[in-house]
């Protein structure tokens, strides 16, 4: 049996090729934008959400691949007034995000669910904490100078293994998380499937 994880994510791939995981990358070829629309106006919460997406990315990808075990994934930054950021579309609305994260936290929901032969399987969400020191409008313009446009595809609009991680004056939660995928949940069910030793 394979996995295939039904993403391009860069960050995503580099967690499963980090932690030795075989694997196979496919687009998931979803139009994430109004299943989100369409969920968030049902009044989902963020933690569900993600879980939704996630699982409509593995499902997707599934119907494609039969046999293998298929990884969906997605992560959801919660604002802690409620309100969700998406990836910015422009360097002013990556300024306008920093604005608003500036001196506040939020929730990151990393949710990962494995299909087989088009139906879930398995699933878990995790959430992560993050508390955002209170930026300068120099620092957030010295910032994007050096992260943009290689933060345009994240939400949150930074990457915490690069220049990102000075956004933080302090983090709780799993590392994996942050980055976007529940990997030690994942690296589990992987090992109950026969796809890593146990």
């Amino acid at each position: 049996m394979k996995l295939v994880l039904a993403s391009q994510s860069a960050s995503r791939r580099a967690m499963l090729d980090d932690a030795g995981v075989p694997h196979e990358a496919v687009t998931a070829q979803v139009d994430e934008a109004s299943a989100k629309e369409s969920l968030v106006a049902g009044g989902i919460s963020p933690r569900d959400l993600a879980d939704a997406l996630a699982e409509l990315k593995a499902l997707k990808v599934s119907g494609l691949v039969p046999g293998a075990l298929v990884l969906g994934g997605d992560s959801l930054v919660a604002l802690d007034d409620g309100s969700l950021l998406d990836k910015p579309e422009s360097r002013e609305q990556a300024a306008d995000h920093l604005r608003r994260m500036s001196g506040r936290t939020h929730d990151i929901y990393s949710a990962a669910v494995i299909a087989e032969g088009g139906r879930a399987v398995w699933r878990h969400v995790d959430r992560a904490r993050l508390h955002v020191r209170p930026l300068s409008e120099t620092f957030i313009a010295e910032y994007l100078d050096m992260e943009w446009p290689a933060i345009a595809g994240c939400v949150g609009c930074f990457r915490i293994e690069g220049p990102g991680v000075q956004l933080f004056g302090r983090t709780e939660g799993s590392h994996f998380t942050i980055l976007g995928m529940p990997l030690l949940p994942i690296l589990d069910y992987l090992r109950i499937r026969g796809i890593l030793t146990s």
